[in-house]
């Protein structure tokens, strides 16, 4: 069974990860995610758990609430928000996106290259993504970890992966050994993909870590998208080394 709660005091990634690693220690509790952004708590449990001992686990600071239920049609009016509310979340990805699109297609205009195109909007991808994960350094890898396969089984993967990102912008960028660039990215982008496509499927409520912690935005399709662009783009520049 699955029950959702209001946690209040919740400010940063930190508290998430404390949160859900606490509720997670409660025997009968299988699984916990958090939305920071709502202070919404989800918990599978086997056995109903009373919620006086949520609130006695938890530290101080936190205080824990059964979320309010509300009539069908609130419900659907209340999800209609959300949706526009995940859009409106999004809007930074898709304007960042959009820029590098731009800027790739006016460095390889005239005239019009399209090899040059796609080596320097990688490379401006992975430039900007990792300028926005140094932002918080500190918070970014308790975030990449909760999708990332590699960094769960390898923590110090999620603190290098910035730099990692930022390397690979410079290589792209500078077209210095870029076929082994596009190899890595086939590798670093492809674990990820494996970690979202998996948190997609499991329908779970996670803050994706693509733009740091600076700006919060929910692990959705569009996710899955710029990875596979990313990804695409290596091939076909492999494809067109080695024909």
């Amino acid at each position: 069974m699955t029950h959702t709660y209001i946690v209040t005091g919740m400010t940063c990634n930190g508290c998430k990860t404390s949160v859900e690693k606490t509720l997670r220690g409660i025997e009968s509790v299988t699984d916990v995610s958090v939305d920071l952004e709502t202070s919404e708590v989800n918990i599978v449990m086997s056995k109903h758990i009373a919620l006086d001992t949520l609130s006695r686990t938890l530290p101080k600071k936190y205080s824990i609430s059964e979320k309010e239920i509300k009539n069908a049609f609130h419900s659907v009016s209340q999800e209609s928000i959300g949706e526009k509310s995940e859009l409106r979340q999004l809007l930074p990805l898709f304007l960042i996106f959009g820029y590098i699109m731009v800027a790739s297609f006016l460095l390889n205009n005239k005239p019009w290259d399209l090899e040059g195109f796609m080596f320097d909007f990688m490379g401006l991808f992975y430039i900007v993504f990792s300028f926005f994960k140094l932002l918080d350094l500190k918070g970014f890898p308790d975030s990449f970890r909760m999708y990332d396969p590699l960094a769960k089984a390898v923590p110090v993967y999620a603190w290098i992966y910035p730099f990692i990102e930022t390397a690979l912008g410079l290589i792209l960028l500078m077209r210095f050994q870029t076929t082994a660039a596009l190899v890595l990215t086939l590798v670093v982008l492809g674990i990820t993909t494996i970690g979202v496509t998996k948190t997609l499927l499991d329908k779970k409520s996670i803050q994706c870590a693509c733009l740091g912690t600076a700006l919060k935005l929910p692990m959705t399709k569009a996710t899955f998208i710029e990875n596979s662009i990313m990804i695409v783009m290596a091939i076909i520049m492999l494809l067109k080394i080695y024909n």
